[in-house]
């Protein structure tokens, strides 16, 4: 089982020492990667589905690895998620692909399609047809990271005749993460994900994705260059040993783990603990 460490641009970790600090530590305990959240804006009160207060705050995913790039030598370095269908897709990539090639291609970029009408509202971008928008703009990143005259003529987005570089150290392109609990979902990370990834999961909604992962298989088409899919799950409630042997036996290679606290030594030491229980 893979080990993460989710909340490294938020919470305590939106301070830069804090988050050197952790992630420094998260690397030293043998953990495979740190990854991020997003929300460009929250609404202000907080009203459901909203998932924290407003006065939370979010560091940027890509100024916050970047930064963390700089201070660890070998972690990997995940954006879980961001929201594809808010942004520019030729400005993302371009972000992005700077990630990858400062830290020596070390980013997983994960991605999902949002579900605060709040936000889109507040950036000016379409809350309708999110996911077709987030596929169109994926395929048009992947045309500036793979293509040698980059090309796509899309529902959402088209271009020719431009360059984007430099493209990603890793190639063909950093691993693709798709999030998300619905059957739209599943069948997005089937035909398109190097991996998928749950948030905020028990054992038995685990098994209920993974098994709707399953079915969305049997439905899509999977390009073999793909490979297999790669099951990443934020596990709900109490991380130990006992706890990482049910999930793998349900199918999940990684472990993302998330517990909120208020201090970067309370986190230093969550990141201590689950490494003496669950690492060795």
């Amino acid at each position: 089982m893979k080990l993460g460490l989710f909340g490294i641009n938020t919470g305590p970790c939106a301070q830069p020492d804090a988050a050197r600090r952790v992630a420094q530590e998260a690397e030293a305990c043998g953990f495979e990667s740190l990854w991020t959240g997003e929300h460009v804006v929250l609404p202000d009160p907080q009203v459901p589905p909203s998932p924290v207060p407003p006065e939370t705050p979010f560091l940027d995913p890509a100024v916050s690895l970047t930064w963390v790039a700089a201070h660890t030598r070998t972690i990997l370095l995940g954006t879980g998620i961001i929201i594809l269908p808010q942004r520019n897709p030729l400005v993302l990539a371009k972000e992005l692909a700077s990630v990858d090639v400062v830290s020596g291609g070390r980013l997983i970029f994960g991605l999902g399609i949002g579900y605060l009408e709040a936000e889109f509202r507040a950036l000016g971008a379409p809350f309708e047809n999110k996911g077709p928008r987030a596929m169109d703009y994926l395929a048009a990143m992947l045309a500036v990271w793979t293509q040698d005259k980059p090309a796509h003529e899309g529902r959402f987005v088209s271009f020719r005749g431009i360059q984007s570089l430099p493209r990603p150290a890793r190639r063909p392109h950093p691993p693709i993460v798709i999030g998300g609990h619905t059957p739209s979902a599943f069948r997005r990370a089937v035909a398109h994900g190097n991996g998928w990834y749950g948030f905020a999961l028990d054992l038995d909604t685990t098994a209920t994705c993974i098994e709707g992962l399953r079915r969305a298989g049997a439905e899509c088409d999977r390009p073999a260059a793909l490979g297999a899919l790669e099951i990443s799950v934020t596990p709900r409630g109490k991380v130990d040993r006992d706890t990482v042997r049910r999930f793998a036996d349900l199918g999940v290679e990684r472990l993302i783990v998330y517990r909120p606290r208020a201090t970067a030594d309370e986190m230093l030491a969550d990141v201590r603990t689950l490494a003496a229980e669950v690492l060795r």
